[in-house]
């Protein structure tokens, strides 16, 4: 006789997934923060790059009054105007003396503020604190005052109509700043390096120039891009101080442009675009140490 068994155990339904919440880690952005983020971005962009944008129209219009009737470029647009500055105007000797000023700025005026900066950063002398606030005083002085005086003192020197003295006077203008800003970037540099290079019979020069210059470089390329771009964009002594057409910088040959009764706002459109063109190439030889420079340098000083 066979019994058989049945087997009444019934299987109980498996629990139901239970979703689980991913905790946001803190200081990380939600969907909607990214979106507003990035919106934010591209708006800043377009807002940075629309007045550029509308400089490179209007430089497109063959008259100089179209930038009245912006509307009426679209159909007429040509590249005349830059033809027209590149081979009826000085602007090559413009480019010339604009490099020439703006290198020669460059080099003498982070020399001497990075000397400054370290100076400060490293040694202690009488004075060595007024020193930097001296410095950032002579900023205070409005340019129209330091015209008159500047002007005897480079003309008892023969040095009116040279470059020289407009070197000069943009570096007195760089060096206050760059020297700052330096000096609390060198402040972010151990002193241990300048201890080893002690050490291994370095003079402070030596030490210097070897050893603090390279790792240095963002915050030099942060000082020479801005002095740089100071001894491009300077107008008032240039205008003074250079006499002869061939020495004109850019900032001075705009204003050719321009006399009593007329204005030529194409050329002058076309011509502020071909000068944007140098300043782009040195910050993108720069760029690459500017964001670091810029942040390293506001931690200390």
């Amino acid at each position: 006789m066979s019994t058989t068994t049945l087997d009444t155990t019934e299987t109980a339904p498996a629990p139901a997934a239970v979703p689980v919440r991913r905790t946001r880690r803190r200081g990380e952005r939600g969907p909607l923060g990214t979106a507003l983020l990035h919106g934010g971005l591209v708006l800043a962009s377009l807002i940075a790059l629309a007045p550029v944008a509308w400089l490179c129209y209007l430089s497109l219009g063959p008259d100089k009054d179209d930038y009245l009737h912006p509307g009426g470029i679209a159909g007429k647009l040509t590249f005349s105007n830059y033809s027209f500055v590149l081979q009826h105007t000085g602007f090559l000797d413009w480019f010339k003396s604009t490099l020439i000023v703006a290198l020669g700025t460059t080099v003498i005026g982070v020399l001497v503020a990075a000397t400054t900066g370290y100076a400060v950063s490293r040694m202690r002398f009488p004075g060595y604190k007024p020193l930097m606030w001296v410095l950032l005083l002579t900023q205070a002085f409005p340019i129209a005052i330091l015209i008159v005086p500047m002007y005897e003192i480079f003309s008892e020197l023969g040095l009116i109509d040279t470059y020289w003295a407009l070197i000069a006077i943009n570096c007195s203008t760089a060096v206050p700043y760059s020297a700052w800003l330096l000096k609390g970037y060198f402040d972010t540099i151990p002193f241990e390096i300048d201890e080893a290079g002690r050490v291994d019979g370095l003079t402070p020069f030596g030490t210097f120039f070897r050893l603090i210059l390279p790792l240095a470089r963002p915050g030099l390329a942060v000082a020479a891009f801005y002095t740089f771009i100071t001894a491009v964009g300077e107008v008032a002594f240039a205008t003074t101080f250079l006499l002869d057409d061939s020495k004109y910088t850019f900032a001075v040959g705009l204003q050719t442009f321009v006399s009593e009764h007329d204005a030529q706002w194409n050329y002058m459109a076309a011509t502020a675009v071909l000068i944007a063109i140098p300043v782009t190439v040195f910050f993108y030889l720069v760029q690459k140490n500017l964001v670091t420079g810029l942040t390293a340098g506001g931690t200390k000083g």
